[in-house]
């Protein structure tokens, strides 16, 4: 069985955001956990990854939203651990006016290709980062991008309730990395 580790933003992904409700559906799916989710920590947020990789079961799945996307295009290229694959929702453009400056270590991501699968999921309407900005970073990664329409940051208040659509873009992606 395949091991899914679940990465949010900024403020973790309240009660109503898909990723919790995907989390809570599947026991494979497990939070990282930095000390903070609304302060967010470069350090301590590269190193919760690092431990939620080094101890999962088998080379996890990383489905990351929002700003854990940017931390996933660092980690990768600081961690040599196994991971099958990064399923990237909402990547934000730290250039857009609405990015946190308390994000600003997060912002100047890595460009060059991941050292495994991924795939970019943008909206045409997202705040937080254009779909040029998707496709440019999907094309730096090694990954595609699939846009899903107008969903705003893909996120709670885009009243996906558990996202059927997400979760099958992610099982495909997930089967084609195995």
């Amino acid at each position: 069985m395949t091991d899914f580790i679940v990465l949010p933003g900024i403020g973790g992904s309240d009660d109503h955001h898909w990723q919790s409700l995907w989390e809570a559906d599947n026991k494979a799916m497990r939070r990282f956990a930095p000390a903070s989710w609304d302060a967010p920590d470069f350090t301590n947020w590269m190193a919760a990854l690092e431990l939620a990789v080094a101890t999962a079961p088998s080379p996890p799945v990383l489905i990351a939203h929002s700003l854990s996307c940017l931390l996933v295009a660092h980690w990768q290229r600081k961690s040599g651990l196994p991971v099958k694959g990064a399923f990237l929702v909402a990547v934000p453009d730290p250039a857009s006016p609405p990015f946190p400056a308390a994000a600003h270590a997060f912002a100047s991501a890595p460009r060059e290709r991941f050292r495994f699968p991924c795939l970019i999921i943008a909206s045409s309407n997202d705040p937080y980062g254009s779909l040029d900005y998707a496709q440019a970073r999907a094309a730096q990664w090694g990954g595609d991008c699939r846009l899903v329409g107008a969903l705003g940051h893909i996120s709670s208040s885009s009243n996906l309730g558990r996202w059927p659509e997400g979760l099958a873009m992610l099982t495909a992606f997930h089967s084609a990395c195995l």
